[in-house]
């Protein structure tokens, strides 16, 4: 018998690549064999991995996986399967108490694999990238890094000493933590809590639901109020996308003045608009999330539409105005340019943009 039910068990599977940093786990094989072969606490690994034939770095990091399982001193205590896929997955994730996820920040476009173990009751210790930047509170799992991107040399060595510091002083004893009756309650809480938070948020239903309601459905009434009465709205869409295409080169910012007015902050701003229309476009005061240096996430960004009034003196000059809190200060606010249509959809089908230099 090489895996047993009773011992903790990791799971470390997904395409081998330079990003993904496929054996990051084995930084130091033996801190981690002194990890899996603890006699008190011992620890078993199952690993997967599929590379493309043509990344030399990818097959070169599917080989030391297979090489360290290889190894006799961890024979019973870790395990690689070949020809990793969706099927293997299917039968490998239900089966782990913990799932690692290594990428190097920011180059995770999701991180799926992890959502996966969510629904089977595992647990997930990852860097903070792809979804788990989004969905990590310490109350469902583990992090590793420290929410920025590095690329100094030893800058993996310091994760990977983290990685190992938190399986050995929070992960491994946390699950051996057993109550009269033998259950782990605190690393039980975890699991429902994960399950529980963050299920109901990473699911295919989830996802199909939210393209329906926010994609598919407004695109198809979209479609039927262009095509309506021989296409007017698509007729009248394609003449303003032209109008701004021909003339957007000719719009111009003049003088900006910003007040203090008790807790508000008055900004006025002149336009030059040339052979547009105000119809044509929004004026907006712009400032991004309150937390975006820190790079966490806070929500949209501030987008204020401006009021204009014509100002007397010039063909198509005129004014915009917008009132803000003081929370923030005024030099957190640009003002900027946008196209605007009631029936379209921007930016997606008119990316123009004139910020305030």
């Amino acid at each position: 018998m090489v895996l047993y039910p009773d011992v903790l068990t990791i799971g470390f599977a997904r395409r081998a690549t330079a990003y993904k940093r496929t054996d990051f786990l084995l930084k130091d094989e033996a801190r981690l064999i002194r990890i899996l072969t603890d006699q008190e606490h011992p620890v078993q690994l199952v690993m997967a991995a599929k590379a493309h034939p043509g990344d030399v770095i990818g097959r070169e990091m599917v080989k030391k996986m297979a090489d360290f399982a290889a190894r006799p001193e961890v024979s019973d205590r870790a395990v690689f399967l070949e020809d990793y896929d969706i099927d293997l997955a299917q039968h490998l994730q239900p089966g782990v108490d913990l799932w690692i996820n290594t990428p190097r920040r920011p180059n995770e476009a999701c991180g799926t694999s992890g959502m996966k173990v969510l629904v089977n009751g595992g647990l997930n210790i990852s860097t903070l990238d792809g979804w788990w930047d989004e969905a990590y509170d310490s109350q469902v799992g583990w992090s590793v890094g420290d929410r920025q991107e590095h690329n100094e040399p030893g800058w993996d060595d310091c994760e990977a000493d983290q990685l190992y510091k938190i399986l050995e002083e929070q992960v491994i004893p946390m699950f051996y933590n057993r109550d009269e009756k033998g259950i782990p309650a605190v690393w039980v809480a975890k699991v429902r809590a994960s399950m529980a938070c963050l299920t109901p948020r990473y699911s295919s239903s989830r996802m199909m639901r939210e393209y329906v309601q926010r994609a598919y459905q407004p695109a198809a009434d979209a479609y039927r109020r262009r095509k309506a009465n021989s296409s007017r709205m698509a007729k009248e869409l394609a003449q303003w996308q032209k109008r701004l295409d021909d003339n957007w080169k000719d719009l111009r910012f003049g003088c900006l003045l910003v007040d203090k007015e008790k807790d508000f902050w008055n900004f006025q701003v002149e336009v030059y608009l040339g052979e547009l229309s105000p119809k044509d476009v929004h004026v907006e005061l712009y400032a991004d999330p309150l937390n975006y240096a820190l790079q966490v996430e806070q929500g949209e960004p501030a987008k204020v539409v401006m009021d204009m009034k014509p100002m007397s003196g010039a063909a198509n000059l005129f004014q915009y105005c917008a009132r803000v809190s003081t929370k923030r200060p005024a030099e957190d606010y640009t003002p900027r340019i946008v196209p605007y249509h009631p029936e379209a959809f921007i930016p997606k089908e008119m990316a123009h943009i004139l910020w305030l230099r």
